[in-house]
């Protein structure tokens, strides 16, 4: 086999892996709803979070790779493609969402929000995590943000491409991760400093039941930084996945929409204990 005939072949391969690998996302999801005080994912449910992760990759290999040529570009002229990576993203997201959860995410407390005019420091949002659908409708808060996300995100088809165009932060979250918790606050501050917000889920694992203790990480930022913390709940609906939507609009059905509640920014001030700021009033926000 000639060599441009290899690369072909691998080229194929890896542009097909997101149906192979949408499986493991689609049992992870299955976990989270076998709580007894939830409706267990349905075979419709299991089809359409297949669906999502499926378009989830592909979208952002397509999207990953009509922006490289200006990345690869930007390394020798001395610009970025944040803008366009991000851009990419929310299309991503928004299409995803409105094609299989609800027909939009509605927004309470959009008052709340910072304006995203770029200067600094920029705040960090930090929300509740229940579902793979939380990835999805945060955009549509309309600011621009970096990620925390483990470090195998990175390996995942079109997904870990686009992220890395987006300059998002990868971290180690087992075993020997000093290094990877150094480079998290190095780029956080450093992106929190020029203008661009970070944001966080401080429990780091989807729950949709009860509520997992807060890591440190989100708290430390806003106070090193001196930024506004947003809390932003998720209020995602019971049968979101297991619904027949979007079918269900083609004889009148309807669907709940997922909500997002912006609350009022919590400024972080010198000298303010690292607990009084995840205390009680911002675990009240996100429960």
């Amino acid at each position: 086999m000639s060599t441009f005939a290899a690369l072909k072949t691998l080229a194929l391969v890896y542009a097909a892996s997101p149906l192979l690998i949408a499986i493991p996302s689609v049992l992870q999801e299955q976990r989270i709803w076998k709580s007894p005080l939830l409706p267990s994912l349905s075979l419709v449910g299991a089809l359409k979070v297949y669906i999502f992760n499926v378009l989830w990759m592909s979208g952002a290999l397509v999207g990953g790779l009509l922006i490289l040529p200006i990345y690869i570009l930007g390394k020798f002229l001395g610009f970025n493609c944040l803008r366009e990576a991000h851009f990419a993203e929310r299309i991503l997201a928004k299409m995803c969402c409105i094609c299989l959860i609800c027909p939009t995410v509605e927004i309470r407390g959009e008052e709340n929000l910072p304006v995203d005019d770029g200067s600094a420091p920029a705040p960090v949002y930090v929300a509740n995590h229940s579902s793979q659908v939380d990835l999805a409708v945060v955009y549509f808060l309309g600011r621009r943000f970096r990620w925390i996300a483990k470090q195998s995100v990175k390996f995942l088809p079109g997904v870990g491409l686009i992220m890395t165009l987006n300059e998002h932060v990868f971290i180690q979250r087992t075993g020997k991760n000093k290094k990877s918790v150094s480079n998290l606050f190095e780029r956080s501050n450093r992106a929190i400093q020029s203008g661009l917000p970070m944001f966080f889920f401080p429990q780091g694992t989807r729950r949709m039941t009860g509520r997992l203790p807060f890591k440190d990480g989100a708290y430390t930022l806003a106070l090193d930084n001196k930024c506004q913390l947003v809390p932003v709940s998720i209020d995602i609906p019971l049968g979101c996945w297991n619904s027949w939507y979007p079918l269900c609009l083609l004889w009148g059905g309807t669907v709940d929409n997922v909500v997002l509640t912006v609350h009022k920014p919590i400024q972080a001030r010198e000298g303010m204990d690292k607990e009084v700021l995840k205390g009680k009033r911002l675990m009240q926000f996100l429960a």
